[in-house]
């Protein structure tokens, strides 16, 4: 089983009981705002107390107002409870907006701290986790949460509040009667824990069913062109509509939970109050109990009821942040395995000489892309790696880069091992340009200056006109301005080439490294890659990954891997010569000229 398989099924299967651990940390979130929060708690209060209140004035208003007519006392009664009203109204707004103000800090900050995380993870992570689902964490994921930051937990609390301030009122207006209307609540909280049950497993494979739609969409969308260049259109919708009828079923499964607990929380409300009637009936035929302590009592059972569906919402709520929280935090829990060292030795001048010393290397434990390599490359000289596919050539830049670590051996620059030295330092020193180009939306500008302050408009135009951009630039209406669409779609491979050629260049590297560099590109664009490179490459160390033979016979050495080895070493001719591996591919390149 492969890892990102292994990866898929731990993410279904979170979800084990710890609710409290995640509950603890999504409250850590609320401490930079622990005075608004007390706020709002006590708005919270307020707000419960004063709904509370209203029915306690009702046996006032009938048994010592109405029963012996006094106007006065009844008007006075109704101010109240107007005034009650009102301003329960404006405290709810106060309370509203300070609790949404609260959420909206606390989603921008983990939005920002997920994304950020995310960028300093190591490219073995996004080897395994398709960009779907990571799509879905800082979107979907983190917005679901809003919730509980914004009035979940805050108004739960206000519900908590409303049910206590009922029960006081109740036992100090009749123990018997109150004990009566609280009979039927072992009922209701068996429910409740079937129904808490019930959600919280069917709303986390609904998180799980976003995340696999959300990874499929991204995926198939990004590979639009192989979809309909091998008509697989109609095999692809029904896939995603295997994966979107699982969703909509366990949708439904929510709804059919809700559908019933709610109603059901409504019958056992009707048969409080008819216990209320019945036994409360009974009482004020002995004059043991007044008709308006019934009335109350009628309106506080259903006040109580009330705030115990809202806290059932609540928990809907709640249990939708639980899933979606077990998968931010299990996010925000990934190490990076690159690990940069507290005090790295400083990189003052980069001379560019670069040494790989018995160097082993697996992405996977066990099966080793490169074995036992060793080379030295001296500062200023450059030099080329060949090689049929999967050779290992590619991974010689992504350690030399360190988007990965060794697995045995050293890696050094400037004799420093270069897990000693910052990982910012070291990359701001080394110049890429990739076969597959990736440029960014925006402008031809800000993908050359990747918006870096320090790459000035001056160090632009010089990028350009030392790869042959220049007369490209100035047919543009816009110049450097010019709208580049997501991936850089509008332009053609050779003039993205030449923006990726012209985007390292101008952050002036110390080693230049050109991964088939021109191997995508036509005749005369190469032609200008390839003049831009000799003036470029002078003072450089530079390392050059091509297929094309014809454009590294200029070359100081040559190094021929095969299977993760390096089996010869030395300059074009010297290799010509010796009709080993480089002469038999040079053969091969050249058998029909």
């Amino acid at each position: 089983m492969s890892e990102k398989k292994l990866n898929i099924k731990e993410e279904e299967e979170l979800g084990k009981p710890v609710d409290r651990v995640l509950l603890k940390r999504l409250l850590l979130y609320f401490k930079p705002y622990k005075w608004h929060i007390l706020l709002a708690f006590l708005l919270t209060i307020t707000i419960s107390a004063l709904a509370a209140v209203r029915p306690r004035l009702t046996p006032i208003a009938i048994d010592d107002m109405i029963v012996n007519g006094k106007i006065k006392g009844l008007q006075l009664i109704s101010l109240i409870l107007l005034f009650t009203l009102f301003l329960q109204g404006f405290i709810q707004y106060m309370m509203a907006y300070l609790t949404s103000w609260i959420g909206q800090k606390i989603i921008f900050n983990l939005r920002k701290k997920v994304f950020t995380h995310i960028l300093n993870l190591n490219l073995k992570f996004f080897d395994t986790n398709p960009i779907g689902r990571l799509v879905t964490r800082v979107t979907s994921d983190i917005e679901v949460l809003f919730e509980v930051f914004s009035s979940g937990i805050v108004t739960a609390l206000g519900d908590v509040f409303m049910i206590l301030w009922i029960l006081y009122f109740m036992f100090t207006l009749d123990y018997k009667l109150t004990f009566v209307a609280l009979s039927i609540l072992p009922v209701l909280g068996i429910a409740t824990a079937v129904f808490r049950n019930k959600v919280r497993s069917s709303y986390r494979r609904i998180r799980v069913l976003v995340s696999k739609m959300n990874s499929f969409v991204q995926e198939h969308i990004s590979g639009i062109s192989v979809v309909q260049l091998f008509n697989k259109e109609k095999r692809s919708a029904d896939e995603f509509a295997v994966i979107n009828q699982a969703h909509t079923n366990e949708n439904k499964k929510s709804i059919f939970y809700y559908a019933v607990f709610f109603p059901f929380v409504e019958l056992i409300g009707a048969v409080t109050i008819g216990l209320i009637i019945w036994y409360g009936g009974g009482q004020v035929v002995q004059n043991a109990v007044s008709v308006g302590v019934i009335i109350s009592f009628i309106q506080f059972t259903e006040m109580f009821f009330r705030p115990i569906r809202d806290l059932s919402e609540k928990y809907n709520i709640l249990q939708t942040a639980m899933a979606s929280s077990e998968r931010v935090f299990a996010l925000l829990d990934k190490k990076n395995p690159i690990i940069q060292v507290d005090t790295p030795e400083l990189i003052d001048d980069i001379r560019g000489e670069i040494e790989f010393k018995n160097v082993w290397f697996a992405y996977n434990n066990s099966e080793y892309v490169l074995k036992n390599v060793s080379f030295k490359i001296y500062e200023g000289e450059k030099v080329a790696f060949v090689g049929a596919t999967g050779a290992g050539k590619s991974t010689i830049i992504n350690l030399l880069s360190r988007f990965y670590d060794v697995t045995n051996g050293e890696i050094t620059i400037d004799g420093k091992d270069i897990r000693n030295l910052n990982i910012k330092e070291l990359r701001r020193n080394i110049g890429v340009v990739l076969q597959d180009v990736f440029l960014f939306s925006g402008n031809i500008r800000n993908n050359i200056s990747l918006e870096n302050k320090y790459i000035t408009e001056g160090k632009i135009n010089k990028s350009i006109e030392n790869t042959g951009l220049t007369d490209f630039i100035n047919s543009l209406p816009e110049k450097l301005n010019h709208r580049v669409t997501e991936r850089g779609m509008t332009l053609s491979v050779g003039q993205k080439q030449l923006v990726s050629f012209a985007r390292a260049l101008a952050y002036n590297p110390k080693i230049l490294i050109l991964d088939e560099a021109t191997s995508s590109v036509d005749t005369n664009t190469e032609l200008l890659i390839q003049k831009a490179i000799q003036k470029l490459i002078e003072g450089r160390t530079s390392i050059i990954i091509a297929h094309r033979l014809s454009t590294i016979q200029s070359c100081n050495k040559i190094i021929v891997m095969h299977k993760g080895e390096i089996k010869e070493c030395g300059t074009h001719q010297t290799l010509i010569d010796k009709q080993g591996l480089y002469y038999r591919l040079y053969q091969l390149q050249y058998k029909d000229i």
